[in-house]
């Protein structure tokens, strides 16, 4: 059995990166990212975040949370995000994976990895740094060329903000700048 251990605090900046079982494509379904984002709402009014960012791939997603300055819970949002969306996407129609007698003994339905991956934000340039990561990694995996033409991420909101401009991100040679930071 591992000893797997997280750095929660209290108030906390996270970047997360959460993975479909398998890494199977579900987000590229509309049900999919309803469901998502259903389930986010709910958790989110339940238990409190403020999402600083998020990117949704095919096979998994890129966010930025910061919890309430009493509250350091992250790991218990996210298992009730993935519920949620369980429930949500199976009810609406959706699939799960084929899964082994550990995974049926545990009532998982093959849709999410079992864990997450999770960073503390230590300082705005690290934010900074997680946060371009996030709205590069579309472009990263090839799934479009500009940064600008992704739909599935908060980019065009940092663009009406006055964060980014539109054309951030396509110069290739930013790209290594990416490399040790998220996956």
């Amino acid at each position: 059995m591992s000893n797997y251990r997280r750095a929660p605090v209290a108030g906390g900046t996270y970047f997360f990166t959460v993975m479909t079982f398998r890494r199977r494509p579900l987000f590229v379904a509309p049900l999919a990212r309803r469901c998502l984002r259903e389930a986010m709402v709910e958790v989110h009014r339940k238990r409190p975040f403020v999402m600083r960012g998020i990117c949704l791939l095919p096979d998994h997603l890129h966010a930025i949370w910061t919890l309430p300055l009493e509250d350091e819970d992250f790991s218990m949002r996210w298992s009730r995000v993935k519920g949620l969306f369980s429930r949500y996407f199976l009810e609406g129609g959706g699939k799960g994976a084929l899964i082994n007698g550990s995974r049926i003994r545990r009532r998982e339905v093959g849709i999410w990895q079992r864990r997450f991956w999770e960073h503390t934000i230590r300082n705005e340039l690290d934010f900074k740094r997680h946060l371009d990561y996030i709205h590069f990694n579309p472009v990263k995996h090839g799934l479009v060329g500009r940064v600008a033409d992704w739909p599935w991420s908060l980019f065009h909101r940092f663009v009406r903000e006055g964060i980014y401009t539109m054309d951030w991100g396509g110069d290739a040679g930013l790209r290594e700048d990416w490399r040790s930071v998220g996956e």
